[in-house]
């Protein structure tokens, strides 16, 4: 009988889809290369034919992550009438690839990979810093400018927040500790932040 990863005629990719299986299952530091090599039903050498290490492998998946993230981000951040309603969008969407793609995100959030040793994934992580500070940046247009702040540190923010309600409510059994849904945890911080800078009104 063939092995899966030849009969798919696609190794490397056979590879990345085992190893995204067992990072749902043990986390991105919770796997080795033989085990991604036994779930692919190869052999542990000829994973090392694609992959140097387990950390080249982390990283095509992050690459993977990325590329579709930066999508979906990109996406988001077009749909709705107004700048609002189009940043707000952009955090619903955060947390619906975080669901969507929990291996991925591990890999490009959780891994602690060194982005300095991949050009092209520290690019595909700049990118998708740009398209949050994008959508900051527009929406806090209409503020005067001395009390505009900076988009990179605007998006920051809310990227942290929203990298939080991911981290504690939206992946795992933690999310049973919270008695809300994690969209309404986003929701209503990011609109406590919002209310702070005068973005919008405060509630009556």
């Amino acid at each position: 009988m063939a092995k899966r990863g030849y009969h798919h005629g696609n190794l490397r990719q056979a590879l990345v889809e085992a190893a995204l299986a067992l990072i749902e299952a043990k986390g991105p530091q919770g796997f080795t290369l033989s085990e991604a090599a036994k779930t692919a039903e190869v052999t542990p050498a000829a994973v090392y034919r694609h992959f140097e290490g387990r950390e080249e492998l982390l990283m095509e998946i992050a690459r993977q992550g990325y590329e579709i993230f930066i999508d979906v981000m990109v996406y988001a951040s077009g749909r709705g009438a107004t700048a609002l309603a189009r940043f707000e969008a952009t955090g619903r969407a955060y947390l619906a690839f975080a669901r969507k793609y929990p291996g991925h995100y591990q890999a490009m959030f959780e891994a602690g990979l060194n982005m300095s040793r991949d050009p092209e994934l520290a690019r595909l992580s700049a990118r998708a810093s740009e398209v949050l500070e994008a959508a900051a940046a527009a929406l806090t247009e209409r503020l005067p400018e001395e009390k505009r702040p900076p988009a990179a540190m605007f998006s920051a923010h809310i990227w942290a927040l929203s990298h939080g309600v991911v981290e504690l409510f939206a992946r795992g059994t933690s999310g049973a500790r919270s008695p809300f849904p994690p969209e309404d945890l986003l929701e209503t911080g990011v609109g406590i932040y919002l209310r702070g800078l005068g973005l919008i009104e405060p509630d009556s």
